[in-house]
């Protein structure tokens, strides 16, 4: 019982840091905070992009563990997912960019003249299923 008391919250507190740890180096290793800076001409709002994903984060830590709902009238929730799809939005597409997957992707296709539809259709795709998943699959 003791041994549990002990090592649960110490492998749960190591497994964290774990996942943490790997999260910023995914950031840090493919430069996606300064990149999304760059994408949005923000070069002077660097800190708050930092500082917005270790509050979301932390907040989002926080809001799991004590298991916090909100409820909200639906258009400051609508407003809340518009900028938080907006905010995975660029931050895939410094992630994209930064990869230079797109490119590389049509170049392998044969479709560079078609590369503006495919990212429309990815767009697209992305809002569909996103749709699908908010108001049929989890009414």
């Amino acid at each position: 019982m003791i041994i549990s008391l002990l090592v649960l919250p110490f492998l749960g507190l190591a497994g964290g840091i774990a996942v943490g740890a790997g999260v910023v180096a995914l950031f840090v290793v493919l430069d996606i905070i300064p990149r999304l800076a760059q994408l949005t001409r923000s070069y002077n709002r660097v800190h708050w992009y930092e500082g917005a994903m270790v509050t979301g984060s932390l907040f989002g830590t926080v809001a799991d563990f004590w298991n916090l709902k909100f409820h909200a009238p639906w258009l400051i929730s609508g407003f809340v997912g518009l900028l938080t799809g907006i905010f995975i939005g660029l931050l895939a597409a410094a992630l994209t960019e930064v990869l230079n997957v797109l490119p590389i992707l049509a170049k392998r296709m044969g479709m560079q003249q078609y590369l503006f539809f495919l990212l429309i259709a990815m767009v697209i795709g992305k809002v569909a299923g996103s749709w699908f998943d908010w108001f049929v699959y989890q009414p």
